[in-house]
C-alpha cells in the first residue's frame, strides 16, 4: 500500500470535517425533529430508479417500485435481482441479508399504491413536462406530510413544486448512479421547502449511508453545473488536437480514478441521447454535440457496445485508441472550422481543473452552495475529484493560490472566450485581496 503523504493527510482530514459541516445548513434549527420515514416509494424502475429503490431497502426501508408498464417494472427488477445475486456470490451479502433486502422492495404498477408512502422520489425521464405530470399526479395520491422528490440531474426544482399544492414538501433528492453505490446525496433546496423537510432529507440521507449536501435550485445544482465544464473542457481538448488517451491519462496522474472518456464509454455513450430533431430550432449543434452524435449513430455506445471513444476487443474491458474516433474528430473540427495543433499535459490539466474552480466561485457567490467545502465534498463524492487534493476549491486554495488561479482563468479568456472563462467576480476579489475560501465559511 502506497503511504499517504502529509498533504493527503491534510486534505483528508479536511474533507471528514467538511462532511461533517456540510450537515448544518442555514435556516434549519438545531434539533428540528424529521419527518418519520417509515416507508418510502420510488417511480421508475429504470437505473436510476432501481438503485434508489435498493439504497432504501439496504438502509432497512421498505419501498414501493413503480413504472409505467409491467415490462418496464419487471425488466427493473431484474437488475436489482442481478445486483442483489452479484453481492451474494461475492460474499458481500449472507443469504438471509439477501432475502430481506429484496423483500422490502415491493413491485406495483401504478402510482395508486404509493398513497402510503412517507417519502417518494420521482426518478422518470429527464423531461420537464413528463416531471410535472409525475408531481401533479403524486400531488393528489400521496397522503398529507408526505415529501415528494426529484432525482433531477438538471432540472428547476421550483417549477416542479409548483405543480403540486404543497411546494413546501417538494425538494431535489439527486442520487449519482449507480445510486446504490455512490455516497453523495445532493439535496436541492426549492424556494419554498420547509425546513423540517430539508431536516428529513439530511436525517434520510444518514440512514442510507450517504454524505448530504444542500444546493440551491440552479442549472445543475452543484456537482453537474461543475461538470459540464469539465466535460465540456475534454470534449473542446480533444478537437483542439488531443487524443481521449491522452486527456484521461494526465486526469489520471492528477489522481482521478478515471479519466472523462473512459468514463463516458463506461456509462455509455447512448445515456440521454435525444435526435436532433427534438432540439429546439433555436439552438445549433455545438461540435461536441455533433461528435457525439457521430459516434453513437455508427454503433459507438460505448463499452457495452465493444466500442466508443476507444475501441475494445471481444470480451476486453481494457481501452484501445481508435483510428476510427481520430477520423470522426477531425472531420468534426473541420466542419467547424477549428484548427488542430498539438495540445500540451499542461494545457489539459489547466483547462480541465481551472473551469472547475472558475465554475465553483460562481455558484458560491450566487448563494447555490452554503459554503466553498461543501463544493468540494459534492465534487469528492459525486464527481470522483481526487480525494487526496480535497476537492478543487480546497486545491486551488492551498496548492495553487488563488491569484494564481485568477491569472491562468483571465489567460484562458484571453485564448478561448467567454463562454467558460469569464473569470468569476468572487475568485477575482479574493485573488486581490489575498484572501482564501475559509474567509467566506457561513457555517451556522
Amino acid at each position: 500500500m502506497t503511504e499517504k503523504t502529509p498533504s493527503e493527510d491534510a486534505a483528508l482530514q479536511y474533507l471528514a470535517e467538511a462532511e461533517e459541516r456540510a450537515r448544518t445548513v442555514r435556516g434549519v434549527p438545531a434539533g428540528l425533529e424529521p419527518i418519520p420515514i417509515l416507508a418510502a416509494g420510488v417511480v421508475g424502475a429504470g437505473t436510476m430508479g432501481g438503485g434508489i429503490a435498493m439504497s432504501f431497502a439496504n438502509a432497512g426501508i421498505p419501498v414501493t417500485l413503480t413504472d409505467r408498464t409491467p415490462e418496464d417494472l419487471e425488466r427493473g427488477l431484474a437488475v436489482i435481482r442481478k445486483n442483489y445475486a452479484n453481492s451474494l456470490a461475492k460474499g458481500r451479502l449472507s443469504q438471509a441479508e439477501h432475502d430481506a433486502r429484496l423483500g422490502r422492495i415491493r413491485a406495483r404498477p401504478g402510482l395508486e399504491d404509493l398513497c402510503d408512502a412517507d417519502v417518494v422520489v420521482e426518478a422518470v425521464f429527464e423531461l420537464m413536462e413528463v416531471k410535472l405530470e409525475t408531481f401533479a399526479r403524486l400531488d393528489r395520491i400521496a397522503k398529507p406530510g408526505a415529501v415528494l422528490a426529484s432525482n433531477t440531474s438538471f432540472l428547476d426544482i421550483d417549477q416542479m413544486a409548483r405543480a403540486t399544492t404543497r411546494p413546501g414538501h417538494v425538494l431535489g433528492l439527486h442520487f449519482f448512479a449507480p445510486a446504490h453505490v455512490m455516497r453523495l446525496l445532493e439535496i436541492v433546496r426549492g424556494a419554498a421547502t420547509e425546513p423540517v423537510v430539508l431536516a428529513t432529507a439530511i436525517a434520510l440521507a444518514g440512514r442510507l449511508g450517504k454524505v448530504p449536501v444542500v444546493a440551491g435550485n440552479c442549472h445543475g445544482f452543484i456537482a453537474n453545473r461543475m461538470g459540464a465544464g469539465y466535460w465540456a473542457q475534454a470534449g473542446e481538448l480533444l478537437l483542439d488536437g488531443a487524443e481521449p488517451a491522452q486527456v484521461d491519462r494526465v486526469l489520471q496522474a492528477f489522481g482521478f480514478a478515471m479519466g472523462p472518456f473512459a468514463v463516458g464509454d463506461l456509462s455509455g455513450l447512448d445515456i440521454g441521447y435525444r435526435p436532433p430533431s427534438e432540439r429546439a430550432r433555436d439552438q445549433p449543434l455545438t461540435a461536441m454535440e455533433a461528435l457525439a452524435y457521430r459516434l453513437v449513430d455508427s454503433g459507438r455506445r460505448g463499452l457495452k457496445s465493444g466500442s466508443g471513444f476507444y475501441d475494445y476487443a471481444p470480451g476486453s474491458r481494457i481501452p484501445e485508441p481508435s483510428a476510427a474516433v481520430s477520423a470522426m474528430v477531425a472531420e468534426t473540427a473541420r466542419e467547424f472550422g477549428i484548427t488542430r495543433r498539438a495540445v500540451t499535459d499542461d494545457e489539459i490539466l489547466a483547462r480541465s481543473l481551472m473551469v472547475l474552480v472558475n465554475i465553483g466561485c460562481d455558484i458560491l457567490a450566487e448563494g447555490f452552495a452554503e459554503r466553498a467545502s461543501d463544493i468540494d465534498v459534492a465534487n469528492v463524492r459525486g464527481f470522483g475529484f481526487p480525494a487526496g487534493r480535497g476537492g478543487p476549491m480546497y486545491w486551488a486554495d492551498r496548492e495553487v493560490g488563488l491569484a494564481e488561479v485568477h491569472r491562468q482563468v483571465v489567460g484562458l479568456q484571453q485564448r478561448h472566450g467567454d463562454r467558460w472563462w469569464r473569470p468569476s467576480q468572487l475568485l477575482a476579489r479574493l485573488a486581490q485581496e489575498q484572501r482564501g475560501f475559509t474567509s467566506l465559511d457561513s457555517t451556522p
